[in-house]
């Protein structure tokens, strides 16, 4: 069973074909289109779950796509997808409706992480039971309370801290790298600092780890982001 459909809207080929070979191989459905108007038609007629956008389309610009769909779909999330790097052609495509903004070249895998992002953010992904607190070898995490015990001892973290605990709780040993970090805790708007997610990784180490300096939890995957194992045998 397919995680999501997934429409795929670029027109130069070997790009579209690289990024459908990733996304199938990531458990998506694929839909392809080479320009605008295809891409409105397939909108309409197949559903897809997400759009991954281009700007620089032969028949349409990326924009006046992105606006199209909003006015027909508002619900519908739209990941622009684009050479074009300047802040103010993100700040446009985000104040046109675009749910992210990723610069060509882009990792593969962080696109498929950034998709899986937003699939969540807008609640198109599968729905999960409620639950109450998270248990996971010596950590608990009380949903209700905000609260977070080691060992049965309450462990205080600001609120950046019990954010970041909360998202790697909900995808344990799930690799996560710093830029969805900051899209999913900071926003998508966020143009600080991008390493104030490894200071707040550092200090919430601190708190949890029995040796900071060797993380057997929360663990750095070099080059790419963080992951969260679930239990002290897990390397």
């Amino acid at each position: 069973m397919f995680e999501a459909r997934i429409l795929v809207v670029e027109d130069e080929i070997p790009i579209r074909k690289l990024i459908v070979f990733n996304l199938q191989r990531s458990n998506f459905e694929v839909l392809e289109a080479g320009d605008g108007k295809e891409a409105i038609q397939l909108v309409h007629d197949q559903s897809p779950a997400l759009v991954l956008l281009d700007l620089m389309l032969p028949d349409m610009d990326g924009f006046e796509i992105c606006t199209k769909l909003r006015e027909t779909h508002p619900e519908l999330p739209i990941v622009i997808v684009s050479a074009r790097g300047q802040d103010m052609e993100k700040i446009m495509g985000l104040e046109l409706g675009a749910d992210d903004y990723i610069v060509k070249p882009f990792n593969p895998l962080e696109l498929v992480a950034r998709i899986r992002s937003v699939l969540r953010r807008t609640n198109l992904a599968a729905p999960k039971s409620p639950v109450n607190e998270i248990r996971t070898g010596p950590f608990v995490l009380e949903l209700k309370t905000q609260r977070f015990y080691k060992s049965g001892k309450l462990v205080k973290l600001t609120a950046r801290e019990y954010q970041l605990v909360k998202l790697f709780f909900a995808r344990f040993n799930e690799p996560i790298t710093r830029d969805e970090l900051l899209d999913e805790i900071w926003g998508v708007n966020y143009f600080g600092d991008p390493k104030t997610v490894d200071v707040h990784i550092r200090r919430l180490r601190e708190k949890i780890e029995d040796d900071p300096s060797q993380p057997i939890h929360l663990k750095t995957i070099w080059g790419f982001g963080y992951c969260f194992h679930e239990s002290e045998k897990q390397e």
